[in-house]
């Protein structure tokens, strides 16, 4: 078959080697093909790939946020939903963070599935606090071989900061008391002991005041801090550490009477009050108790006290507590709408106390209110 509009030269050699660029050219656009053809085949199975992991990602995201779901309705939902699920604080943030490690991994799931995906352009960073100690670490590039014996010349660098951190370490604080004798002298001179909390114990002050911090502060029970510390070999029974905690907190007791009483002598104090499960000795069980909060910022009124807040545990939530805290307070009490705070009140202008207290609402509690309202379609 000859093509219209093409020449065949009347030489025998010359049409052979058209005849061989041909078939060249044949050969060289089925290889493209075939080559097109594998690298579709590849896609495809890319895009399987991609489809089953964007699949299992879409799942698992929905599972995390069904959890999401029911952990903000353990927080924000109605108080019948929040009694049923019986999840409390702890066991709810536990879980926000199992659902906020699920999705990072997700998401560097699916960073690794796309691969070769354009960057985003980088966002800026938030620096790191000022007083953080900065340790400079030079990397140096390795000098080519035709560059040697060349001056250098520093035109520039990249600078980044990451976060470290140094855990903590215990160590040993060995405290020697040399004792001396005077040739010609009878007696020995030896220097006194240091003062201890713990007297003739093992912790020193800086040791209490971690444990203390990393109990009250922090959350951490005194066995898990017992199971963190056997981690360097270091047996220290809970036990032991609640002894402990029982002198520092009598050593304590001085500075607490003291912030309660600069509270006290503000013109305006903050009071709530809230349970606090306690553990019934010899029972096994919790009882509830009750955590008494006093505070003072006089900031946002032009005071230059420090802001303060003044704890105090007791058994119960009778208005005889807060009279005891309140005794020679005089000024501007804001609280809630319970009853206590208002007995106090009363009780003492029927007694004709000088210590008059004025009572100030809270506008978050006059606000559940209205909206409580609001929700029972009654507000019109």
């Amino acid at each position: 078959m000859v093509l219209p509009g093409l020449a065949l030269p009347d030489d025998i050699d010359a049409l052979k080697a058209m005849i061989l660029s041909m078939a060249r050219e044949q050969a060289a656009s089925e290889a493209r093909i075939a080559v097109a053809e594998v690298r579709i085949a590849a896609s495809e199975a890319e895009v399987a790939r991609l489809k089953a992991v964007e699949k299992s990602a879409n799942e698992r995201i929905a599972n995390l946020t069904s959890i999401l779901k029911v952990l903000q309705r353990t927080q924000h939902g109605t108080r019948s939903e929040r009694l049923r699920l019986a999840i409390d604080d702890e066991q709810a943030s536990f879980a926000f963070e199992e659902v906020e490690t699920g999705l990072s991994e997700i998401r560097s799931e699916l960073d690794r599935a796309v691969g070769n995906k354009p960057k985003r352009a980088p966002r800026p960073r938030k620096g790191f606090a000022a007083h953080l100690e900065r340790i400079e670490e030079v990397v140096e590039p390795e000098i080519p071989g035709d560059c040697e014996g060349l001056e250098k010349v520093l035109i520039g660098e990249d600078r980044s900061e990451r976060l470290d951190v140094v855990p903590p370490k215990f160590r040993v604080i060995v405290t020697r008391r040399p004792k001396y004798a005077f040739r010609g002298r009878d007696g020995v001179v030896q220097a006194l002991a240091p003062a201890q909390i713990v007297e003739s114990g093992l912790p020193t002050e800086r040791l209490l005041a971690y444990i203390a911090v990393s109990k009250y502060a922090d959350g951490l029970p005194l066995y898990r801090q017992e199971a963190i510390y056997l981690r360097d070999g270091v047996e220290i029974s809970r036990s032991l550490m609640a002894q402990w905690m029982g002198h520092l907190g009598f050593e304590l007791q001085m500075l607490a009477d003291y912030i309660l009483e600069r509270v006290k002598e503000g013109e305006r104090v903050f009071a709530d009050e809230t349970t606090l499960p306690t553990l019934a000795p010899g029972s096994g069980k919790t009882t509830k108790a009750w955590l008494w909060a006093y505070a003072r910022d006089d900031r946002p009124y032009g005071g230059t006290s420090p802001p303060m807040v003044a704890y105090r545990f007791e058994d119960s939530r009778g208005a005889d507590c807060v009279a005891r805290h309140l005794a020679g307070f005089s000024g501007m009490l804001q609280v809630d709408g319970y009853s206590a705070y208002t007995n106090l009140v009363k009780a003492r202008a029927k007694a004709g106390s000088n210590e008059t207290i004025r009572l100030a609402g809270c506008w978050a509690h006059l606000r559940r209110k209205f909206y409580d309202l609001h929700i029972s379609g009654v507000s019109q």
